[in-house]
């Protein structure tokens, strides 16, 4: 905590912060940190009981993903509280998890937005890996219906899955990119030059160019 504590950075926090997250340890340097310590997981417990987010980041760099029950991911996933938190534990440790179907599927139908968003997230990763026994045309009609005033979390993860869908099925793409058009959700999104935007219409047709550019 107090080498954390060392690597504090005023202007990364006011960075994150915009962000909702309230830390302000560089991100290369949390991995640097975790790389020296490797795995550990009973550090990785304790640090994640700190409730101090840049602790529970490094926990989730330091974990051992498959040690965790069904009940522990879930309650940790509730306890995230900041969106960096929850981004690196759905992706880092729960993703890797054998209760990440499960939990898909839980979370999916949760009353909470920001429980939702992970499940939504888990989703769009079976979208593009193994998507055998996913209603895909069910979720455009979800997606269709429910994005556009959806939370931003949620709304974000809905956007993502519905590019998903456009971008490796082929023959669902005219309807993933009309629904993008409709709902012009991310449209005006400020995006970094060499960046895609997320607006999911050009989303879409630059991932499908550079898989037809690709030798």
């Amino acid at each position: 905590m107090a080498e954390l504590a060392a690597l504090e950075d005023p202007k990364a926090r006011e960075v994150n912060a915009r962000h909702g997250d309230d830390h302000g340890v560089n991100l290369g340097s949390l991995r640097a940190l975790a790389k020296r310590l490797k795995t550990q997981p009973e550090l990785a417990r304790r640090l994640w009981a700190t409730d101090d987010t840049a602790a529970k980041l490094l926990a989730l760099l330091i974990c051992r993903p498959k040690a965790f029950t069904r009940d522990e991911l879930d309650a940790m996933l509730r306890g995230a509280r900041t969106p960096k938190v929850h981004d690196w534990l759905v992706n880092y440790v729960v993703k890797k998890s054998s209760h990440a179907e499960e939990l898909r599927v839980a979370w999916f139908a949760d009353p909470d937005p920001v429980v939702a968003s992970a499940g939504w997230a888990l989703t769009t990763e079976r979208v593009a890996k193994k998507p055998e026994g996913l209603d895909l045309a069910g979720l455009l009609d979800v997606i269709e219906a429910e994005m556009r005033d959806a939370p931003d979390r949620l709304q974000w993860a809905m956007n993502h899955c519905l590019a998903q869908i456009g971008i490796e099925h082929a023959g669902l793409r005219a309807r993933a990119l009309d629904i993008g058009e409709r709902l012009e959700v991310l449209k005006d999104y400020p995006t970094p030059p060499n960046c895609t935007s997320p607006f999911a219409p050009i989303w879409i047709n630059e991932m499908v160019r550079r898989q037809h550019d690709a030798p």
